[in-house]
């Protein structure tokens, strides 16, 4: 098959997928994004995409597959620990030190390991003052998932043993280990869309981790534009391990530190002001 019937069947299942689902594909890396998708639809049994989309039209469970595939669910407890204990240490005194109450985004959570993690640390470092962490996929299956705040050792290898003793509750039937409810109740998780929806303001932080690398660079380039208006003066946006805000000071971002980018206070304007609403409570 050549080419060009190959794109042909690729822009058809794009433009019914974003009927069917809302979910644009334009905004991912088209070579990544179709190599990806060739060995679920060959998974599938189906021969090109015109196939395998009326297999996801009347099949749920096919579409279900889809998009956990699509939405990337991996997440672990404290990715890259260096950089989560840079986040307590360094990070996050800093904001609770300027504000009464700190608004966190974790933006992209998959099954909730993240912004427990980011919980975890604030009981630690100041567990009586007032702070909201706001979690959003685009999967509301895995957001049901990351509610109950279930895991596995693998989910789990980062964690240190008391922080297993304080924080988990152990299942060694299952071997699982649970969030305790006074770190779930703290974690308040949404759908959202990243490349549509609308955008919260006054954030002090937002993590968005190892969530863009199929993005092309355009969409990436509009979203951290996006995060920077999201952000109070003097928030932080931190990134992923495999990941850097190319072109940061232009939107008007301060490298503070690897992976972590600070809106300046009092300096640094935004590139197109005045986008972003809150849909966050």
């Amino acid at each position: 098959m050549d080419g060009q019937q190959v794109d042909r069947e690729y822009y058809y299942f794009m433009t019914k997928i974003k009927k069917l689902t809302g979910i644009d594909l334009g905004q991912y890396k088209s070579s990544q994004m179709q190599r990806r998708l060739k060995s679920l639809l060959n998974r599938s049994g189906m021969r090109n995409f015109v196939e395998y989309y009326k297999l996801l039209e009347r099949d749920r469970q096919a579409l279900q597959s889809f998009l956990d595939f699509i939405t990337i669910n991996v997440s672990e407890f404290f990715r890259n620990p260096d950089k989560f204990e840079e986040l307590k240490t360094n990070i996050l005194p800093g904001l609770l030190a300027r504000q009464d109450e700190v608004r966190i985004w974790s933006a992209g959570c998959a099954h909730g390991a993240e912004p427990y993690s980011v919980a975890i640390i604030m009981d630690e470092l100041a567990s009586s003052k007032p702070y909201s962490i706001w979690a959003t996929d685009i999967d509301a299956s895995i957001l049901e998932k990351a509610k109950q705040g279930v895991y596995r050792d693998v989910d789990v290898k980062n964690v240190s043993r008391q922080r297993l003793i304080n924080y988990f509750t152990y299942d060694r039937e299952a071997s699982t280990y649970t969030v305790e409810p006074s770190i779930r109740e703290r974690v308040v998780f949404e759908v959202h869309d990243l490349l549509k929806d609308p955008f919260p303001q006054d954030m002090d932080l937002i993590l968005c981790r190892n969530v863009v690398i199929y993005f092309t660079d355009e969409a990436k380039a509009v979203l951290y534009e996006r995060f920077y208006e999201s952000l109070r003066e003097g928030g932080v946006l931190f990134v992923g391990g495999t990941e850097m805000v190319f072109g940061a000071s232009s939107i008007g971002f301060e490298s503070i530190s690897p992976l972590f980018y600070r809106k300046p206070i009092g300096g640094g304007q935004p590139l197109k002001p005045g986008r972003a609403t809150s849909p966050a409570k």
